[in-house]
């Protein structure tokens, strides 16, 4: 049987053989697939965002399509479209690249919210509807999603609806000077790119989700995964005349609490525990939140970020001391 542990270790030795650093960011990615999640990627441009999708597809050796979104994308070319035959009158179904296991959204907020909605019904139902008819999208099926934050020219932001249904928002961080100088020596040979090769399988992540399942959660860890995304909700509900500044204009959906539930025991499985502790959730916290909640214009005016907010939420929230 297969532990936690020596998977992840396999499959972040072979992403590293394209991807330098980012280890924090790999093994959320690797929750997420584990707890049958989506995963949006938000960073500067050139910080390898795509390579490192690309490079997991590769690794896990699962069916991969990019689609690179633009202002004049329709949602045809995303899920497909009824084609039709001049030879017997007929319509036939032509699939687009979403019937993957691995579909990368790259710049997702370039493309129109017509055409990011088409992946609503993918991301949630695993399936999608072309010409009336709704077709069952490959087993594992996953959306993995990159954005820059800082350019909004051009851009539609994704609404709550479909923020609400990435399992993770991670945040991807410049290299360290040690690693960008591997970097130079890895990537700075035009004739020999590294290569990442497949040494795991859609079957075997299949497979390894029932181990996942099998970790146990206590009543107690439950009660705080509660505890925290309701303190999130109370935040958003403080009255406007108050004492305490309103800083949320909304607090974080049931999907928060599965979210931290379900990754909560995919990172306990990667990590070889057999249990999930309030520390592990506390890691994921802001993973699983910081996209799920919004700003009031008072926040953002005194500079706080989502991340800042949650960490009031940490903690104001009482830790249970047994598990």
């Amino acid at each position: 049987m297969i532990n936690g542990p020596d998977w992840s270790q396999k499959l972040r030795t072979e992403i590293g053989r394209a991807v330098i650093g980012q280890d924090a960011v790999i093994e959320r990615m690797l929750v997420a697939l584990l707890a049958n999640g989506h995963v949006l990627l938000e960073g500067m441009p050139g910080l390898a965002k795509t390579l490192l999708i690309k490079s997991l597809g590769s690794a896990l050796g699962v069916q991969f399509e990019r689609v690179q979104f633009t202002p004049d994308l329709l949602p045809s070319d995303v899920v497909g479209t009824m084609i039709f035959s001049p030879k017997d009158g007929g319509f036939t179904t032509h699939k687009g690249p979403i019937f993957a296991n691995l579909v990368l959204a790259d710049e997702i907020n370039r493309a129109p919210a017509k055409v990011q909605s088409a992946l609503l019904e993918a991301m949630q139902e695993r399936q999608v509807t072309i010409g009336g008819n709704s077709h069952q999208l490959p087993r594992p099926f996953f959306v993995m999603a990159t954005q820059n934050p800082v350019e909004q020219e051009g851009t539609y932001p994704l609404p709550e609806a479909q923020t609400d249904r990435f399992l993770f928002k991670l945040l991807v961080d410049y290299p360290s000077a040690a690693e960008e100088s591997q970097m130079m020596e890895m990537w700075g040979q035009v004739t020999k790119q590294p290569s990442v090769q497949a040494v795991s399988s859609g079957a075997e992540l299949l497979e390894l989700r029932v181990q996942v399942d099998a970790i146990h959660v206590a009543p107690t860890v439950q009660a705080y995964i509660l505890a925290l995304v309701r303190s999130s909700r109370d935040l958003a509900a403080q009255a406007e005349g108050g004492t305490a500044k309103r800083l949320l204009n909304f607090g974080a959906s049931p999907r928060a609490s599965l979210a931290l539930f379900q990754a909560g025991r995919a990172l306990a499985w990667l990590r070889g525990a057999d249990y999930v502790s309030p520390a592990l959730v506390q890691e994921i916290f802001h993973d699983a939140l910081r996209h799920r909640v919004g700003l009031t214009y008072e926040a953002e005016a005194e500079g706080l970020t989502a991340d800042k907010i949650l960490d009031q939420v940490l903690i104001r929230t009482p830790v249970p001391a047994k598990v």
